[in-house]
């Protein structure tokens, strides 16, 4: 089986519609795939219609979390999307990223480059707006060449020229929240040093001792040290050790399947979570559809 359990559609900030994710993820040769939006599970009903037969869907979410002044990722699988505190913390973050997008486009304004909300908010489309629109917006600008060059102290990055603080949960209680509502946690891309600071191992621990699942090891900003670290760690604290693309369409250069989650990891995801279940593709009308 061929496993990718974090990957972003337009509902977020990715560039596929998550019918055309789930269609990618097929053609791909996925058998399972994780749509994993940025604190929104907007997308899941449309990738569940047009879900290809053979390819099962894990519905999950991808939260904002914040600690001691350092922002983090956390994945959460298979939840009640419906549950009224963890659905209430999402709106929370959601809601404040409209303000912050545009204090940080009015940040540009002055330092001189011609931004405007109109073409960030063109670019982020009917998905949760976010840096990763800003950035776009600084490529067609010609103001960076990449999106990733956005995200660095001189523009986009954690506290950067450009950067403005948002929302974001405690992941403890993030921990919580997903686990009330049925779901499973995974600490989402832990040692990606070059998007800014990351959480000490000790902070792990404590995430690990409060509930936490499991971590991201394998993943395209951890090179070989760090996914070798990652895995005695998680060996360590008893922690489920999972890989994925971090697929974002055509914003981030991974391809959908670039590093995967072992079949056994994935059954005990399944087997812990009671929220929700996986989907499997059924090959409906809506996933003919080019």
């Amino acid at each position: 089986m061929r496993i990718d359990l974090h990957c972003h559609s337009t509902a977020s900030d990715g560039t596929d519609t998550p019918a055309e994710l789930v269609r990618g993820a097929a053609a791909a040769g996925l058998d399972v795939v994780a749509l994993t939006d940025h604190d929104t599970t907007r997308g899941h009903a449309e990738a569940i219609a047009a879900l290809p037969e053979g390819l099962t869907l894990v519905t999950g979410a991808e939260l904002s979390c914040r600690i001691d002044g350092i922002s983090m990722h956390m994945l959460a699988y298979l939840f009640d999307p419906e549950e009224p505190a963890l659905l209430a913390e999402r709106e929370l973050v959601r809601d404040d990223r409209v303000p912050r997008a545009r204090a940080m486009v009015a940040k540009l304004n002055e330092l001189g480059v011609p931004v405007s909300w109109e073409q960030v908010a063109r670019i982020a489309g009917d998905g949760s707006v976010g840096r990763p629109h800003v950035a776009t917006a600084l490529v067609e600008l010609g103001v960076v060449p990449t999106v990733s060059d956005a995200f660095t102290p001189d523009w986009l990055g954690d506290g950067g020229r450009v950067w403005i603080p948002k929302h974001e949960t405690d992941p403890f209680e993030a921990i919580r929240l997903v686990k009330a509502a049925g779901g499973v946690t995974v600490f989402a891309h832990p040692a990606a040093s070059k998007r800014g600071r990351t959480v000490p191992e000790s902070v792990i621990a404590e995430l690990a001792a409060a509930g936490l699942d499991g971590i991201e090891v394998d993943h395209m900003d951890h090179d070989a040290d760090a996914r070798a670290r990652l895995r005695g760690l998680a060996r360590d604290l008893g922690l489920l050790a999972t890989g994925s693309s971090d697929y974002h369409g055509s914003r981030k250069t991974c391809a959908l399947g670039e590093y995967t989650t072992d079949p056994e990891v994935y059954g005990e995801i399944t087997r812990r979570a009671t929220g929700a279940f996986p989907v499997p593709g059924t090959g409906g009308p809506e996933a003919l559809r080019a």
